[in-house]
């Protein structure tokens, strides 16, 4: 099978939509071969504001369509998100000749649909195209799943997992106060000034330390802030050292739907959890697992609540774990995929 990701390893949709389940799905007999279309090298330099790699973008388009003309020495493909940004939907869709799963875990079937790239020809539904094209579609929350499936019937609900065998609850050294962690990119990381107002608010109570993970930090009066790179060999012992995981969102279509995979890594290592109850968000905490917090002060009394309990802390945190390993990890989610790529064989609609 061929696996087409729109970003390289450093992507995390590319690590845990398709690079994890490789291993597994070997055992079960499919081979899956994945290849990214643009590189860390463009990821790291976007994320940094810096110039774009135009030559090396130009060398990966390339690279992609002489993919795209071995494609019949598959069985299949497994389409991540889209083949060519900004290449219009017939076009797009022209260049796919076998059977394909189109998996996706971000609304970007809103991408074209407002502002400028909305009047480029050929654009604004080019993802519904994409999406009622395929022979399985495996979309990562509920809500995005609602609306796969309003264009294709052959939808599964595939949420964004973790492989439970590395996220695991760890004794670290934690510092002391009270210390709120986040983990994501550059991209998510402006959600974080939400929770400025709250953290003030702690802040002023005792010591409060707000650790981010792979994204720049809000200035917060009062509060120590360690901003931290992100790395795969570093990052669960840094989440065990969180005392709450946060996630914050707006309200918004795009928000709506994201898929709490933050919350999920939190769960996975026995971390509590506060988030804003939007989208996925919604199905993932339960009231024995985290708390929702859909203003300023629910987000204080829930992170005081937190603060000063540990005993709350603990049984939450396992709460969590128990259900990441039971709905939301990979060894439970690997049969799910598994079935939607045998699809594709079987030549089945």
């Amino acid at each position: 099978m061929l696996g087409l990701s729109l970003y390289g390893p450093l992507a995390a949709s590319t690590r845990y939509r398709l690079q994890q389940y490789v291993p597994g799905l070997r055992d079960h007999g499919i081979e899956l071969d994945v290849h990214g279309l643009l590189d860390d090298r463009y990821l790291r330099r976007r994320f940094a504001g810096e110039r774009l790699p135009l030559g090396s973008m130009v060398a990966s388009g390339l690279s992609r369509l002489r993919q795209l003309l071995r494609q019949r020495d598959y069985d299949g493909a497994v389409v991540y998100c889209e083949l060519f940004p900004f290449m219009p939907g017939a076009l797009e869709q022209s260049l796919i000749k076998i059977p394909y799963v189109c998996d996706f875990d971000d609304a970007f079937y809103l991408k074209y649909r407002s502002g400028a790239r909305s009047l480029m020809p050929g654009l604004g539904r080019k993802f519904d195209g994409l999406v009622a094209a395929a022979t399985r579609v495996t979309a990562g929350s509920r809500v995005l799943a609602e609306y796969a499936g309003q264009l294709n019937p052959a939808t599964t609900l595939l949420p964004t997992v973790v492989d439970t065998d590395r996220y695991q609850r760890r004794d670290v050294m934690r510092a002391p106060g009270f210390t709120v962690g986040w983990i994501g990119s550059p991209s998510t990381a402006p959600y974080l000034q939400a929770l400025v107002g709250p953290l003030e608010t702690l802040g002023r109570e005792g010591v409060v330390r707000l650790v981010v993970i792979g994204g720049k930090a809000p200035r917060i009066d009062g509060i120590e802030i360690v901003e931290l790179p992100w790395s795969e060999d570093t990052e669960v012992d840094l989440i065990n050292g969180f005392d709450v995981g946060v996630m914050p969102l707006p309200d918004t279509a795009w928000s709506r739907g994201k898929c709490a995979f933050k919350l999920i890594q939190y769960m996975a290592c026995g971390v509590p959890v506060v988030a804003s109850p939007v989208g996925a968000n919604r199905d993932v905490v339960t009231a024995d697992c985290g708390v929702l917090a859909d203003n300023e002060a629910a987000w204080i009394d829930a992170l005081r609540l937190l603060r000063d309990d540990n005993q709350l802390r603990e049984r939450l945190g396992a709460h969590g774990r128990a259900r990441v390993v039971d709905g939301y990890s990979l060894s439970r989610n690997l049969p799910v995929f598994g079935a939607a790529i045998s699809a594709l064989s079987r030549g089945s609609n």
